[in-house]
């Protein structure tokens, strides 16, 4: 059986992101299976998984869903796309800086019992 887990919601606030990449929460301690990425702040921002390289945007006021797992075969966790242990999100102001609000990020993990 595979029980699913929510890690403790990720964020920063407006005022956390600028120009430069900036840490949304702490580095996975799990590998997550399903990610959203939620910008509630009221600028556009952009995504990155190394702190380098510009990755995705999320726009003001939406979201983005990751679901490595879609269509994935039934079986053995090695058998999974997932987000490894130690991936950190990092966010920077995209074409409109945000002022107000904040980004979150929800991860979902499972074990294997």
């Amino acid at each position: 059986m595979v029980a699913v887990f929510f890690d403790p919601l990720r964020s920063v606030a407006a005022g956390g992101i600028g120009a430069t990449y900036a840490t949304l929460g702490t580095a996975f301690t799990h590998r997550v299976r399903i990610l959203k990425i939620t910008n509630l702040s009221d600028g556009d921002v952009l995504i990155s998984f190394d702190g380098e390289t510009d990755n995705d945007v999320v726009p003001a006021g939406s979201f983005v869903l990751y679901d490595m797992t879609t269509n994935s075969p039934a079986g053995a966790e090695v058998d999974q796309l997932v987000l490894a242990i130690g991936t950190q999100i990092y966010v920077k102001d995209g074409p409109t800086a945000p002022a107000n609000g904040s980004v979150y990020a929800t991860a979902v993990r499972a074990r294997f019992d």
